[in-house]
């Protein structure tokens, strides 16, 4: 059962820096392509980045380049979400999902399995 489980949320004051987790269970994660979502309230979920499965390769939403970084540890099963630079725009339930074919397209229907959402809230 493929199962995921973010962590690492919390309130930040603006210029802050969190890093989220997203443990995986029940596949391999390196075989996956990876993404971190995010919604905010009244807002559509959209795609902040993702890693691809075997290279790694990642992709950013111009929203947060330069500011946010995807890592994977292929030994722990956990992709991270290193957040720097905080704003408050950057308020939101953030979320990992899984695609099992690998490629990363930052669209929240190409990506099967979700974890349950952690809160960011990036306020003074």
């Amino acid at each position: 059962q493929v199962q995921l489980v973010e962590s690492g949320g919390g309130l930040v004051q603006p210029g802050g820096s969190l890093r989220l987790s997203c443990a995986a269970s029940g596949f391999t994660l390196d075989y996956y392509a990876i993404g971190w979502f995010r919604q905010a309230p009244g807002k559509e979920r959209e795609g902040v980045t993702c890693i691809s499965s075997g290279d790694g390769s990642t992709y950013y939403a111009e929203s947060v380049k330069g500011r946010f970084t995807i890592s994977r540890d292929n030994a722990k099963n956990t992709v991270y979400l290193q957040m720097n630079s905080l704003k408050p725009e950057d308020t939101a339930v953030y979320y990992c999902a899984a695609d099992s074919h690998g490629l990363c397209v930052l669209r929240p229907e190409f990506f099967a399995s979700w974890g349950q959402g952690t809160q960011v809230t990036v306020s003074s």
